[in-house]
């Protein structure tokens, strides 16, 4: 039983640091705002000369704040759960309930990036097709 359980402990981590680093690294990149930035000259969007914010900076900001406070929640549910399993003295549904704490901050975490990997897919398409 020992060994299963810090197998899985283990595995979450590294599933976190494999996931974790390069969402938000995408996200302290700016790479959103500069892919929405070519949508927006392509469409002719934006305040460039008068000195004002564009639009597709402010979505770009936006996204990217989204972004690492997702980060942020999930690696928060994550320490939560694992504090809680340490904690659990042995005390199954204490167990069981970090378990399912842990499970369900990794699966949120995955359809974050799913949904995230479907936009950046939609934009890509977006801006092949306008540019003809």
């Amino acid at each position: 039983m020992r060994k299963k359980t810090f197998f899985t402990i283990i595995s979450a981590l590294v599933l976190c640091v494999l996931v974790l680093a390069p969402t938000l690294a995408l996200a302290a990149s700016g790479d959103a705002s500069n892919l929405l930035e070519e949508i927006g000259e392509k469409a002719g969007i934006g305040t460039a000369d008068t000195g004002q914010k564009q639009l597709v900076d402010i979505i770009g900001t936006i996204i990217n704040v989204l972004l690492s406070l997702l980060g942020v929640i999930f690696l928060v549910l994550l320490i939560y759960g694992g504090f809680l399993w340490m904690t659990s003295r042995g005390n199954e549904d204490a167990v069981d309930k970090s378990k399912r704490l842990i499970q369900d901050a990794i699966i949120g975490l995955i359809i974050i990036l799913a949904a995230y990997a479907i936009s950046r897919f939609v934009i890509d398409a977006l801006l092949k097709a306008t540019e003809g």
